[in-house]
């Protein structure tokens, strides 16, 4: 009779894929439409001009275009206030 347990069969052996979340597009840089620009959970970013958020809050390009990055006060239901960081695409080619 043995007196310690049999080895090797950990349970804690599991490992998850990471979610490969951020920004995909930076500030500058030219966009197609429909290409992925912010990968998030929760709104940490807010959709601006020629964006759109997807179900998962992800934010894509609705137009061709340059990524930009604007931050704003934002004031919330319970009156007190956030800074809130927007994200557009304006036409045209990156200078």
């Amino acid at each position: 009779m043995s007196k310690t347990k049999q080895g090797g069969s950990s349970r804690l052996g599991r490992d998850s894929m990471s979610q490969r979340l951020g920004i995909k597009a930076c500030a500058g840089q030219e966009v197609k439409t429909g290409m992925i620009i912010v990968r998030q959970r929760g709104t940490k970013y807010i959709p601006g001009k020629n964006v759109k958020l997807g179900s998962d809050d992800t934010i894509y390009a609705m137009k061709g275009g340059v990524v930009r990055f604007d931050a704003k006060r934002k004031k919330l239901f319970d009156g007190s206030q956030r800074l809130v960081r927007i994200v557009s695409v304006q036409p045209g080619k990156a200078k």
